[in-house]
């Protein structure tokens, strides 16, 4: 089985889960670089290139500004689903590779806003993340998972612009069974 996921957000090829993980954590604690430099380029230091957005699913867009503020739709895992993103967290997945798909859903987010407003240097405030999680009836850890999108947020956006509310909550089932669903509202500095 080959993973649809980049190889900064998960395990495998001589990486462990843990390791995988402490590799993000260790960017969260210092080593991202934040100050000085633009979105763009942390997401470059970080490995990280932008997706071509999918298009949507349904009768809706993936992103509508109003305002200084962008309402991103829900995403789920872009460039395909497969067995690596899609099943119940706690069942299906551990709780890590929970963590790495709700970190590449906000890879999938940060390619939808780009899209929607060019420059991510304009974003102001990631006000609100909503999460929702796949899971069994007796999951408990939506928190962690969705830690994946918010953790990934900081990195870009530097703690001042991404500390943002949030709700992680679990569902009996997604569309089209994906493990996460990420919705956004990120709010822009005035023109």
């Amino acid at each position: 089985m080959t993973s649809r996921l980049p190889p900064w957000c998960r395990a495998g090829a001589g990486r462990s889960a843990a390791a995988a993980l402490a590799g993000v954590f260790a960017l969260l604690l210092g080593a991202s670089g934040v100050a000085g430099q633009t979105p763009e380029e942390r997401l470059a230091e970080l490995g990280i290139e932008l997706p071509t957005p999918d298009a949507p699913t349904a009768n809706f867009v993936k992103a509508v500004t109003t305002g200084n503020l962008v309402f991103l739709a829900g995403h789920g895992p872009c460039g395909g689903l497969d067995e690596t993103n899609t099943g119940k967290v706690g069942l299906d997945h551990t709780v890590e590779e929970g963590y790495a798909i709700a970190r590449w859903v906000g890879v999938c987010l940060l390619a939808s806003l780009a899209r929607e407003i060019g420059d991510l240097s304009r974003v102001k405030r990631i006000v609100r993340v909503f999460g929702m999680v796949n899971t069994p009836p007796d999951f408990t850890q939506h928190s962690q998972v969705i830690n994946g999108c918010s953790d990934l947020m900081e990195q870009v956006f530097g703690p001042a612009i991404s500390k943002h509310a949030r709700a992680a909550v679990g569902m009996a089932s997604l569309p089209r069974d994906q493990s996460v669903e990420i919705e956004m509202l990120v709010e822009l500095h005035d023109p």
